[in-house]
């Protein structure tokens, strides 16, 4: 019964008139910041927000590759979210349906359709209900590979969900279960940014011959606009990217932390002289080393900023690495500003959150260290 009125309450919020009241609860949080560098392939482009973004990465999946199909719970209307609006009217009722309310049953059938040769992407409402899959996710589609020597794999499964904080979702609807699924060798983790971001991504994830689980920062999906490129594209899973360059402290973060820290960098270049360098992870298993390392070694000083908690959040992962290849370069200990370790609150949502504040203070103190 909860579910259902859950399900009925977000289905409201996806419309306009309310999306933009859900918005005003996090203006607060940050300020988006559009993509402005050279788009990834040439040719016309059109203003999108995320969700259309991704509505355009499944309608050309589906288009290009008959085996193809989208499936889960609400996805045949359009999803709370409207991700999937209009597909069942272009491609069919066999191609894109809704699934029961049980998320280990649309997981195992993933896992199925794929290792029988279709390219599958399932829809899991939000990523906090991702746990009764767990099972399936972690022992079954990650592992199907190695445990039968290479003989058999699921890897065309994309897992879709939207994640992280709201303003009004609380204890069941604002998680941000990345470093769960990191722990896990076999699967591939990715948070988008924005619209350019996310359509590239879950390009590249639908197309990878790993199980990907592809989790949308959903306060993003009306806030993020950009001018989205028609045509498909795909951004390299595995790489971060540089968005702001800077010699003073790196920044780490990824989905919408990666706005707040963008913001953090312009006050912190305007109110303390310092110079900070923004790294968008993008991927979070397998994460960019290589990138961070190298930004680290220059800076000699870096913060890691997520939504999760921070026992065991995969900033713990960055920093252990960060301190074990970049130990001789560092100027300070490698900081982390997270959200807490309790369950998700709700009126008390703006103290949990890694605001641009907490952010910005993190920077004073680790250049003043």
């Amino acid at each position: 019964m909860a579910r259902a009125i859950t399900r009925k309450f977000y289905f409201l919020l996806s419309r306009p008139q309310f999306a933009r009241h859900a918005v005003s609860a996090r203006a607060i949080h940050f300020v988006y910041q559009p993509d402005t560098a050279k788009p990834p392939v040439s040719g016309e482009t059109i203003k999108q927000n995320m969700f259309m973004a991704i509505n355009s990465a499944i309608h050309s999946a589906l288009e290009k590759d008959d085996s193809a199909i989208i499936f889960g719970e609400d996805v045949a209307f359009g999803g709370v979210f409207r991700c999937t609006l209009g597909l069942k009217d272009k491609f069919g009722a066999d191609r894109v349906f809704n699934t029961p309310l049980c998320e280990q049953g649309i997981a195992g059938f993933g896992i199925g359709a794929a290792a029988a040769g279709a390219t599958a992407i399932a829809e899991m409402q939000f990523a906090d209900y991702m746990f009764p899959a767990f099972d399936q996710i972690v022992n079954e589609a990650a592992k199907y590979r190695y445990r039968s020597g290479g003989l058999f794999d699921c890897g065309k499964l994309t897992i879709r969900s939207p994640c992280s904080a709201v303003g009004h979702g609380a204890v069941y609807h604002s998680q941000s279960p990345e470093a769960y699924f990191a722990h896990t060798p076999g699967l591939k983790v990715v948070v988008p940014r924005g619209p350019i971001a996310a359509k590239g991504l879950l390009l590249s994830c639908i197309r990878d011959p790993d199980p990907c689980i592809f989790l949308e920062p959903k306060v993003l999906y009306r806030t993020a606009e950009e001018m989205v490129p028609k045509t498909e594209y795909f951004i390299p899973l595995g790489k971060a990217q540089v968005l702001t360059p800077g010699n003073q402290v790196t920044l780490v973060g990824w989905g919408t932390q990666v706005h707040v820290l963008l913001e953090v960098a312009k006050m912190a270049k305007e109110q303390l002289k310092v110079s900070c360098e923004v790294i968008d992870l993008q991927t979070i298993l397998p994460w960019d080393k290589d990138t961070v390392c190298q930004s680290v070694k220059k800076t000699g000083r870096v913060i890691v900023a997520h939504e999760a908690p921070l026992t065991c959040g995969f900033g713990a992962e960055l920093a252990a690495t960060i301190q074990q290849e970049c130990f001789l370069n560092l100027e300070a200990p490698v900081t982390r500003v997270t959200g807490f370790d309790t369950p998700f609150p709700h009126i008390f949502e703006p103290f949990y959150l890694p605001t641009k504040w907490r952010c910005l203070e993190a920077v004073k103190k680790i250049v003043n260290f």
